[in-house]
């Protein structure tokens, strides 16, 4: 017996980032020392007012399921961020709560995309958009910010050639990954412009935005005539240190949300029910741990700036989230797999993020292990 696959999964490769992780970790089951840049992971661990809130919340009982959507108190405690830190004007019916920011990014493509529509990419992009495009039925373009370091305001002309009034939707990821660039006002609202010149729908990942060091980020939705035509997607993975805790959201309009939760409902029925309310006392009681690791994340960044200036490297330095571009040879792919076999450093190839001639540097790891990396990857002749 033979399987048919569907040609939707067939399109689409795995993950190139959980790639090169797999292959970091079969190096150290060999007994290899190797010094893990690739996956962006805060290396922290969850406050530990979050565990005992989740602790708490199973003890109380909180293990079954929950309204599909989310328990009301941490769509209202959403809800309040949102309004309070991000100036947007969602209400708690206009979030869903979900195992993950990117089932919300999922949930939200799959809503949003029909056979053959545009969707506009800003590389370097994630590399999971253009999968959830593909599944999605729909085709990608995609705009190159590199070439600016990695900002947008210098792009827009690019950006305006194009979109069109038959794109459907923009995604912009600000902070960003893998860049860590933190877009400007003027550039967000020539996004602003175009959207509402050709009708399109933003999709506004913030899933970085409390990671940032000194750039302050700016809401797409925020800006006039955004509010309608905005999603925006957070989580809780990257600013708490929860990424095995599986928990994000999306907040929207109703008229997508409505649409959202149907997926929803029939696909993971709610995110899991403590993992919630240790989410309300991530939003409400945390600020401090988290200010504490940005401004650890910000240490890291520039020393390896630094470090990589000893070698005579221009990295562009980012304002957020907690990776860099470093710039290597033209074949990536080759770079970052010499780099992983001979000076056992894993980074991921800039091509599998739409910018080839780069790779990926996550410096979610310790001073002393990001040191040791450059040095290794210099010792092997990489810088």
């Amino acid at each position: 017996m033979s399987m048919d696959f569907a040609s939707r999964v067939q399109r689409v490769e795995p993950s190139a980032t959980l790639a090169i992780s797999d292959k970091a970790s079969a190096l150290e089951a060999d007994g290899v020392d190797v010094v893990d840049l690739s996956v962006g992971e805060p290396d922290f661990p969850t406050p530990e007012n979050i565990v005992e809130a989740g602790k708490d919340a199973m003890d109380a009982g909180h293990t079954g399921y929950t309204p599909s959507k989310g328990i009301p108190e941490l769509r209202e405690a959403i809800a309040d961020y949102l309004r309070d830190d991000c100036g947007l004007h969602y209400d708690a019916d206009n979030v869903i709560v979900t195992p993950g920011g990117k089932q919300a990014l999922f949930e939200t493509f799959q809503s949003l995309i029909d056979d053959g529509d545009e969707v506009v990419l800003l590389d370097p992009a994630w590399v999971s958009y253009e999968a959830m495009v593909k599944l999605s039925d729909g085709s990608v373009s995609r705009v190159d910010t590199a070439a600016h370091d990695f900002q947008l305001e210098p792009a827009l002309d690019d950006l305006a050639e194009t979109v069109s009034d038959d794109t459907e939707l923009l995604v912009v990821n600000s902070p960003g990954n893998p860049h860590g660039a933190v877009y400007s006002d003027a550039a967000l609202e020539g996004v602003r412009d175009l959207a509402v010149e050709h009708d399109i729908t933003v999709i506004s990942d913030e899933i970085y935005r409390e990671i940032t060091y000194g750039a302050e980020p700016t809401s797409l939705g925020t800006f006039d005539g955004m509010a309608e035509r905005t999603v925006t997607i957070n989580g809780f993975s990257k600013a708490y240190s929860m990424t095995g805790w599986r928990l994000g959201y999306v907040a929207a309009p109703e008229a997508l949300i409505d649409q959202a939760g149907k997926l929803h409902s029939h696909s993971v029925s709610c995110a899991t029910n403590f993992v919630q309310h240790a989410g309300v006392e991530a939003i409400e009681n945390t600020d401090e741990a988290v200010a504490e690791m940005a401004e650890a994340f910000e240490e890291r960044r520039d020393m390896l700036v630094d470090l990589f200036a000893d070698h005579g490297v221009d990295v562009a330095t980012p304002d957020g989230a907690f990776y860099m571009m470093l710039p290597v040879d033209d074949d990536d792919t080759a770079w970052c797999e010499g780099a992983i076999e001979d000076a056992h450093v894993a980074t991921v190839p800039g091509s599998a993020f739409g910018t080839p001639g780069y790779a990926r540097i996550s410096y979610a790891n310790s001073k002393e292990r990001l040191r040791e990396a450059v040095d290794r990857l210099a010792a092997e002749g990489y810088l």
